[in-house]
């Protein structure tokens, strides 16, 4: 009877002891269930915006590289205007050294 009694307090106590751990390793699994779709959805956004990013950053790159061309151009008309302002300021300046010389010549005529 006593056996009994044990055998049954220990079966009793076991099956209690298992529903506890079933209960609560199922409590841990929903929770880290939970955690991995919140980590998952937030990689899915974390790489829908480096996408979004890395085509903004491929367009910018696109934008450089034409305002690079753009500015070599500038640079060539700008280098060419010197020359051309250079040689202006020559002939320019021949043309008054003329005029000086024939307003001196008109003078002595005079």
């Amino acid at each position: 009877m006593f056996f009994d009694w044990l055998f049954l307090t220990v079966i009793i106590t076991v099956v209690g002891l298992l529903f506890f751990k079933v209960f609560y390793y199922k409590n841990l699994y929903e929770n880290e269930r939970k955690s991995n779709f919140v980590l998952k959805s937030t990689l899915k956004e974390a790489e829908v915006l480096i996408k979004k990013y890395q085509i903004q950053l491929q367009r910018s790159l696109g934008n450089i590289d034409i305002l690079n061309d753009e500015m070599g151009k500038l640079r060539n008309d700008v280098k060419t205007f010197k020359a051309r302002n250079s040689q202006y300021r020559i002939e320019n300046e021949r043309t008054r050294n003329k005029i000086k010389e024939l307003e001196s010549k008109i003078e002595a005529l005079l």
